[in-house]
């Protein structure tokens, strides 16, 4: 492993237990165990290490959100497996690294909503004609309205002031939020495929 990517994945680790503010270069380099000097030599300060970060996540996520879409046929199916390629990210975000990025690194932020409105919504848009041409997502709807409630939603489950970690667990709020989606655009025939599916795979809560 390069030097580049052993730093980046060992101030991840980092972030993603403590938050970045409380996290120092020299942290990161005894974490490591290498020398700030190295860390300086390919990052220039911890803002274009959380900038560098966050490119790599997002190039990621696209690569496997995509993947989904591109090697299911069944919308159902795609929703749900969407919901399992989510669950790792969702259950190791820490709200203080939420709070860090917004607050001390906005142009990695913006990075962040860009990349929400540019490809998640998207692909929601995507996903939800496909389920109306099926037949498993009422047609009624409109996808451009429904795709970006879905993303306002997600967000919403990460608010801090409405869901305190002190009294809510993120992730399940995020499967209540995608039961109640789910149930909301499906079709009969759809609510019949994710009956079926919520049988055969008891591991995804839906």
């Amino acid at each position: 492993m390069e030097h580049s990517e052993r730093i980046m994945a060992g101030a991840s680790e980092l972030f993603l237990r403590a938050g970045i503010k409380s996290v120092t270069m020299d942290d990161i380099a005894r974490h490591l165990g290498m020398s700030k000097k190295t860390i300086y030599q390919h990052f220039g300060d911890k803002n274009e290490l959380v900038l560098a970060l966050v490119e790599q996540r997002i190039k990621e996520d696209e690569k496997q959100m995509r993947e989904i879409v591109s090697t299911e046929d069944n919308v159902i199916r795609q929703m749900l497996d969407m919901m399992k390629c989510s669950e790792d990210i969702v259950s190791k975000m820490n709200p203080i690294l939420i709070h860090d990025l917004q607050k001390y690194h906005p142009e990695s932020w913006k990075l962040i909503q860009n990349f929400k409105e540019d490809n998640i919504v998207s692909i929601m848009e995507c996903l939800l004609n496909k389920g109306i041409e099926q037949g498993y997502i009422r047609p009624e709807i409109d996808v451009r309205i429904i795709a970006r409630m879905r993303l306002s939603q997600v967000e919403t489950g990460f608010d801090n002031t409405l869901f305190p970690v002190s009294e809510f667990n993120p992730w399940k709020v995020q499967q209540q939020f995608l039961e109640h989606f789910n149930y909301g655009v499906c079709t009969m025939e759809g609510y019949k495929l994710l009956k079926e599916y919520q049988n055969l795979n008891h591991s995804v809560h839906i």
